[in-house]
Formats: structure tokens, C-alpha cells, sequence
């Protein structure tokens, strides 16, 4: 193990330490760590099978599935860079960015194949390197990601993988110009992991539901402090957003935490009442409400509906994480405040 464990290393250690615990799941898979860990370690060898070396960028375009989860694990363990595509990116933006990272391979969800096939022929992949996942049979020009694991080795990668070393380029912009890529470190999103564990009290004996996307600097902050402390989380896998389900699915799935912006709140709190009265939330134990300002009234009334979960708001950067936080001590008598630096 390196000075400081990457995310390939906490895998692995969560499924020596806890082999038939959940570990991941998304809205109709799940996998214990022991699962998740020989399947990540299969696909790193898969992708070292095809010739990437340390360092080489590997993009991942896909809606919120299961998936995300082993493909993360396994680039850390083969000392590989995740680039993460929104999946709302047309061809050329696709294009733009595959470009600009230099990626070596791409990992790609059959609902969204149309979009890369408008610019394949143009991408800077070797054709060994387009990789296929989801139902049915990868299509010509793809390699099949269960026929990669399947004949991959299930042992840990013979890669030395450090701190220091990249674990993913996101892709970030405001408003104007083209989006630029920050690079996110193994040991920085460890720490970070950390902190998050401090300051949400998180545990083993918690349950994360990811509902903001997977490429998105949110749900692998999270999915690194779950992880971190041996706890499971899901991946929220709907294509769009339906108050009631998210409601029903935090109630039923007995998930302890999650994070999401204020109209994602506003729609849940909109619900009838007879609705929203007939689920138990008790499970619900802490909520982040982040990215977008959020009112006065919108946070009394969390506050009010989730009565036995404490309530965070916090403010940062793909570039930096969090830049500002403000605790559930601090909520009723710092309402107009975004928090702490």
C-alpha cells in the first residue's frame, strides 16, 4: 500500500474487512466490496491488457449507473486518469474535450453511442480502445466491458500508485469559453474524504444515495468519503428527476445521507401532504443543500420534514472542493449566511 491509500486500496481493504457487505448498488444491482473489488481489479488489468500505461487518460461517458463505481476503483488501481463526460455533451463538445485531454481509451454507455458514433472517426483512440457497456451485444468498432472483465485477472494490478498521482481531469466552465480541465489527486481526494467524514459524522454504518451525477465533483467527493470509512453508497440511476421517487427511494432504501440542490428540496417539499406524511424519513440522518442559493423558507421547512436529520449547506469548486460550510448548529441562527471558510 502507498503512503496515503488510493481508492483502488480502499477497495480492496473494505473487501478484505468487510467481503459480503454491500458496498455498491445503484436502483437495481448491487455488489458486496468483495464483488466490487474483483471486478474493478478485472477491468484495470482489462484496461492495462490493452497497452494503457500509468498516467494515460481513460474518458467515461454514461448516464448514472452502477458502472461508474467499478470504473473509478479500477483507474486508480491501474494508475490511469478518469475524464468524466457530462452526459448531456453533444459530438463536438464530446470531440473538444477527448481532444483536449489526450484521452487513450473511451468507456461508453450503449444509450449514448449516437452521440459518439457522430464523431468516432475523428477521435484520437486507437480502435482497440472504444470499450461497450449495457444491454446487448457491443456493436462493431467496440469492445465489450463484461467480455473485458471476464477474461481479465481478478488480481491486484502490479501498478505503484501514489498520492501524488492524478485520479481525474474534470472538465469545468462557466458561462463563456471552452471548459478546461482540473486535475483532482488521489491523496487530495482522500483528504478530503476525510474531512467530510468529520464534519458529516460519517460511519460505517451509513448508506449514501448519489443523485448528482457521476461525473460530477459532488457525487465523487462523496463517493470517496463512503468508501473511505467502509460504508456502502448507491448510485441514484434515473435519467430524470421525479420528486416523489427520490422521496420514496430515501424512505425504502433506509439511505442515511444525501446531497442535492435546493429545486431538487423544493419539488420533494411540494409534494402533498398525504404523501410526503405516509414515508417514514427517521432513517434520513444528514442532508447537504448545495450549489444554488438557498431561501429561508425552503430550509425551515427541511428542517421540519426531516426532524431527525441534521441539515448542511456548503459551497466550493471542481478545483478545490469546499470553499465554504455552513453546520446544522449554525442553521437557524446564520439563515442568510453560506458558512465558514
Amino acid at each position: 500500500m502507498s503512503q496515503m491509500p488510493h481508492l483502488g486500496e480502499i477497495t480492496a481493504t473494505n473487501a478484505r474487512l468487510f467481503p459480503q457487505k454491500l458496498g455498491a448498488s445503484d436502483l437495481s444491482r448491487s455488489m458486496t466490496f468483495q464483488q466490487w473489488n474483483e471486478r474493478s481489479c478485472r477491468f484495470a488489468n482489462g484496461l492495462i491488457g490493452l497497452g494503457l500505461t500509468k498516467g494515460d487518460r481513460v474518458a467515461i461517458f454514461a448516464y448514472n449507473c452502477l458502472e461508474w463505481l467499478e470504473i473509478y476503483a479500477a483507474v486508480a488501481k491501474a494508475g490511469l486518469v478518469a475524464v468524466p463526460l457530462n452526459f448531456r455533451l453533444a459530438a463536438p463538445e464530446i470531440r473538444y474535450i477527448i481532444e483536449n485531454a489526450e484521452a487513450s481509451a473511451l468507456v461508453v454507455q450503449d444509450d449514448l453511442l449516437a452521440s459518439v458514433e457522430e464523431t468516432r472517426q475523428e477521435l484520437p483512440i486507437h480502435e482497440d480502445r472504444f470499450i461497450h457497456f449495457g444491454s446487448g451485444e457491443a456493436p462493431p468498432g467496440y469492445q465489450a466491458y463484461e467480455e473485458i472483465i471476464r477474461d481479465a485477472s481478478a488480481t491486484e494490478p502490479d501498478r505503484q500508485v501514489g498520492p501524488t498521482d492524478p485520479f481525474a481531469l474534470l472538465y469545468t466552465s462557466g458561462t463563456t469559453g471552452k471548459p478546461k480541465g482540473a486535475i483532482r489527486r488521489n491523496g487530495e481526494l482522500v483528504l478530503h474524504s476525510y474531512i467530510n467524514q468529520v464534519d458529516f459524522g460519517f460511519s460505517r454504518d451509513d448508506r449514501g444515495l448519489l443523485v448528482m451525477p457521476m461525473c460530477h465533483a459532488n457525487s465523487i467527493f462523496f463517493m470517496f468519503a463512503f468508501v473511505s470509512c467502509g460504508a456502502s453508497c448507491a448510485v441514484y440511476d434515473r435519467r430524470s428527476f421525479e420528486p416523489e421517487h427520490l422521496l420514496r427511494t430515501l424512505a425504502a432504501g433506509h439511505f442515511t445521507f444525501t446531497s442535492l440542490v435546493p429545486t431538487h428540496y423544493i419539488m420533494m417539499l411540494g409534494l402533498p401532504e398525504q404523501t410526503k406524511q405516509t414515508l417514514d424519513v427517521s432513517n434520513v440522518t444528514k442532508l447537504l443543500i448545495s450549489s444554488a442559493p438557498a431561501r429561508r423558507e425552503t430550509k425551515l421547512a427541511l428542517i421540519e420534514y426531516f426532524r431527525y436529520s441534521r441539515l448542511y449547506e456548503g459551497y466550493g469548486s471542481t478545483e478545490m472542493g469546499w470553499v465554504t460550510f455552513l453546520r446544522p448548529e449554525e442553521q437557524l441562527s446564520k439563515l442568510g449566511s453560506i458558512g465558514r471558510e
